[in-house]
């Protein structure tokens, strides 16, 4: 339960991060954060800890008793916006192309995928969003340290810098709790892209 996920806010209430139950506690209790409810109200750990858990509601046993696990928390002293630079990274890589070898388009467990190069590291290609795709194994295999056309392959399509937001891939491989909702549509619209949890 302690690593369940929690949707961090920011002082604006616009979606910044995605975090643990057992981080959302502790930044409560330090008054970093305080706790949202389902009317949008906040409360601090004290006013937390006071209010009675539903009998289907997610909790967790302390000396003091049961804690209700907070789905949302907003941070009290971090109002920065979300940054529109997406960062390169593996784990982006594959949320770019849905986890989908971009060669015969098998969508795969992320364990059963490789990141290629598609004009190879050896015949000049560079690590970057325009020529990193990712790809199974058995294609991966086939291409070896060719180009495509060389190894009879076609992408599906061209790799290209990613302009959708990796918090939104995040939350979206997480569970999605109904106490989210209400605060995704603006991420979904404004096309933010990552930022790093604050405090």
């Amino acid at each position: 339960m302690l690593n369940s996920s929690v949707l961090v806010l920011n002082r604006s209430y616009l979606p910044v991060h995605v975090t643990s139950v057992g981080r959302a506690f502790s930044l409560i209790y330090r008054r970093a954060a305080r706790a949202v409810n389902d009317r949008y109200e906040t409360f601090d750990f004290e006013e937390w800890s006071q209010i009675v858990v539903p009998r289907d509601g997610a909790a967790i046993g302390t000396v003091r008793g049961r804690i209700q696990v907070p789905r949302v928390i907003v941070l009290m002293a971090f109002d920065r916006m979300p940054r529109r630079h997406v960062r390169y990274s593996r784990v982006n890589v594959f949320a770019r192309d849905k986890y989908t070898c971009q060669y015969c388009g098998v969508r795969a467990p992320r364990g059963q995928l490789n990141l290629d190069h598609v004009i190879p590291r050896a015949l000049g290609g560079k690590t970057s969003w325009e020529n990193v795709v990712c790809s199974c194994v058995a294609c991966n295999r086939k291409k070896g340290g060719r180009t495509p056309s060389q190894a009879k392959l076609k992408l599906q399509r061209s790799p290209r810098r990613p302009r959708w937001t990796p918090l939104m891939t995040l939350i979206s491989a997480s569970i999605r709790y109904k106490e989210w909702r209400p605060f995704l549509v603006y991420v979904r619209s404004a096309g933010f892209a990552e930022n790093r949890e604050a405090g």
